[in-house]
């Protein structure tokens, strides 16, 4: 894969979807923008809404947290658990939508560094298809169509602002 496209895999019947992306950047800056809560409020912030909390305890066992606000001050978040860090190119994490709190998914995000780009694979494995239904149908896809163009950004700034730092 080579394009920044989005690509999504939701297969019938299957209880989990994958999705995947390229970004311009190491792994190990892509590994600090996914888990650094001064990145995470950069990026991962969907449509009309503000992160108005953002808390990542990157260890196994360390919990993290993000809270959003809509235009008309609505509070909804997200929150789980770290189940596995392999720096720079893997993490899993429990995933639970705050308004259906018995929805629980695990997460897991792999990175795959070739050429200075780096290949972001989640896959989001639910209990059941009716659960990855709700997920994924309610608007993931344009979400991170939009989040991951934010990282693009975020990633592109920091490159520059760090050209002989190396990141890790």
């Amino acid at each position: 894969m080579t394009s920044k496209k989005l690509e999504t895999i939701v297969e019938p019947g299957q209880t989990s979807f994958t999705t995947e992306r390229v970004v311009d950047a190491p792994c190990g800056l892509v590994f600090e923008a996914f888990t650094r809560p001064e990145y995470l409020k950069r990026w991962l912030v969907p449509g009309n809404l503000t992160m108005v909390s953002c808390e990542s305890e990157v260890q196994v066992g360390g919990h993290y947290r993000f809270l959003y606000r809509d235009s008309e001050g609505k509070e909804v978040g997200h929150h789980g658990e770290y189940r596995e860090i392999d720096y720079p190119e893997r993490i899993v994490r429990t995933f639970v939508y705050e308004p259906f709190p018995d929805k629980e998914a695990i997460e897991t995000f792999s990175l795959q560094e070739s050429n200075g780009k780096t290949t972001i694979t989640t896959i989001s494995a639910h209990k059941t298809v009716e659960d990855r239904d709700g997920h994924f149908y309610s608007g993931t896809e344009a979400g991170l169509t939009e989040c991951y163009e934010k990282l693009d950004r975020l990633l592109a700034e920091v490159q520059a602002s760090q050209p002989h730092k190396m990141v890790g």
